[in-house]
């Protein structure tokens, strides 16, 4: 297998009448998402080449599922403007991309014309129902595996987004082994939450195509309101989550459960941010039949690569991020790149194998400085990707997260995991969700949460916890967490801090 296409393609042939993918709105099978396909392949192959870049800009949901097929059709990669991210950055993404058409809808094809987007622009209601066979098989007998599929933009250090692009070989390596693994069939519901521009929606899409799984997308208005949600969740019989930690989080701090348990949800998963012990206990508990899975891996390493799964008597203080997937290698390196083997040494998590990305788009500068040729390897060329993030080892070989590189600072003399505190913070009664961050120009750590605690209630709380000079010396009470790609926003909290 080479192409994601033949997911599709044999998916449509055994049970093309199956419902595919459906929003609030309309929904379509498996048979009409693969002819809908066709037709926009066929139309944008007319207008350019394959391997390019091709811009889809629209709302979330079926006709988007349909724009990123058609692309591939195209022997395009397809990259996902999301219509929630202000006109700068999006402006931003088309300059990095080089990006010369676009599909979109009428809603917004202005909207597309009026952040200066120049190249050719397509809407989907203007495309018909006919498609070239011979013009798409002759795109395809020129595909190779590792042709790109899709780029997702992620924030930059230098304030300029990255463009992670991602090949079909690694996508089919992941998608080839993840819903075995996880027992996702063809009689499941996956319930989408992430956006379409976030890695998390991969596992979604593709799971979905391969399989036959109906894939729901849920509105994103419905995670600030959990009685929708949840209705939402039991009305369309949904069985999958494959959510951001933060997702599952809003659930249990607004007391969803106690309107409604989504009893149907046997399946679980979950990555983006460490999650909560006491959010975790409470879904375990009004779900005691679910199988949960913490999940871990980077965008630039296709999804995840490392997993680990909660087994009913688990009652540890701390979730690990557990083993490698199948064909992936996963190790520490310290910071002289040395491999780190010993239990509760920190080192520097990489990983190597397939699953990799391609690089960042149009940034070989970036791309340089991330993948990178194994130093523990001076025999051939073996690539792996240094994630910037800080694992250890448990005495039973068992991989935890410890947290960012860039998460870690120096205050008063000591060097300081903010994770730590907020892991603290988590242990305070009323506190349901934390985000810390670090104010150079105050020299103060700050803490933000949602919850009923008060500001005198944590500090005496963490004093039992932490030493001095790791307690916070601001707070601020928020009724809820801004969120990016479905994780907190700590640029956004810093910026507020900072403005005060």
């Amino acid at each position: 297998m080479q192409n994601v296409l033949e997911y599709l393609e044999h998916t449509a042939a055994v049970c093309g009448d199956r419902t595919a993918v459906e929003d609030v709105e309309r929904s379509c099978t498996f048979r009409e998402l693969r002819d809908r396909a066709k037709s926009i392949g066929s139309r944008l192959a007319g207008v350019t080449k394959p391997r390019r870049p091709v811009a889809v800009y629209m709302e979330k949901g079926v006709e988007a599922l349909t724009a990123f097929m058609g692309s591939v059709y195209a022997g395009c990669f397809y990259i996902f403007l999301n219509t929630e991210l202000p006109k700068a950055r999006l402006r931003d993404i088309l300059e990095i991309s080089g990006v010369r058409v676009a599909l979109t809808t009428g809603e917004y094809r202005d909207k597309l014309e009026g952040m200066r987007f120049t190249g050719t622009c397509l809407c989907l209601e203007e495309i018909g129902e006919e498609w070239n066979d011979g013009r798409l098989e002759a795109i395809r007998s020129q595909a190779v595996d590792t042709d790109p599929l899709y780029a997702n933009f992620t924030s930059g250090s230098t304030g300029k987004p990255k463009g992670v692009v991602v090949s079909h070989r690694s996508v089919l390596d992941f998608i080839g082994i993840f819903p075995e693994m996880f027992g996702i069939s063809g009689r499941d519901v996956i319930g989408n939450q992430a956006p379409f521009d976030f890695d998390v929606s991969v596992k979604d899409i593709y799971t979905s195509l391969k399989t036959g799984a109906r894939l729901v997308i849920i509105p994103k208005a419905y995670f600030s309101f959990p009685t929708h949600l949840l209705d939402y969740l039991c009305e369309r019989k949904v069985t999958t989550l494959i959510w951001a930690v933060s997702a599952l989080c809003m659930v249990t701090a607004l007391k969803g459960f106690a309107y409604r348990v989504p009893e149907q949800v046997d399946k679980i998963l979950f990555s983006g941010e460490k999650m909560p012990m006491k959010h975790l206990k409470a879904w375990r508990r009004h779900l005691p039949g679910a199988s949960f899975v913490n999940l871990y891996g980077p965008t630039e390493i296709t999804c995840n690569c490392t997993y680990y799964r909660i087994e009913p008597d688990f009652a540890g203080a701390e979730l690990p991020i557990g083993r490698a997937f199948p064909n992936e290698r996963v190790f520490l390196l310290d910071e002289t790149d040395r491999l780190v083997t010993e239990p509760d040494r920190q080192g520097e998590i990489c990983v190597a194998g397939t699953a990799l990305a391609l690089g960042y788009y149009g940034n070989p500068e970036e791309t340089a400085k991330h993948f990178v040729q194994n130093p523990l390897n001076g025999a051939y060329q073996e690539q792996i990707y240094r994630t910037g993030d800080l694992g250890r080892y448990d005495g039973e070989g068992l991989l935890y997260f410890v947290g960012r590189r860039d998460f870690q600072i120096k205050h008063m003399g000591h060097r300081i995991e903010l994770e730590e505190i907020e892991a603290a913070l988590y242990r305070v009664p009323g506190v349901e969700q934390s985000c810390c961050i670090f104010l150079e120009k105050k020299n103060q750590i700050a803490a933000c949460y949602v919850g009923t605690a008060t500001e005198a209630d944590i500090r005496q709380t963490l004093a039992g916890f932490l030493p001095v000079y790791m307690i916070p010396g601001l707070y601020r009470c928020l009724d809820a967490m801004p969120l990016r790609n479905g994780k907190i926003d700590r640029s956004g909290l810093k910026v507020f801090w900072e403005g005060r």
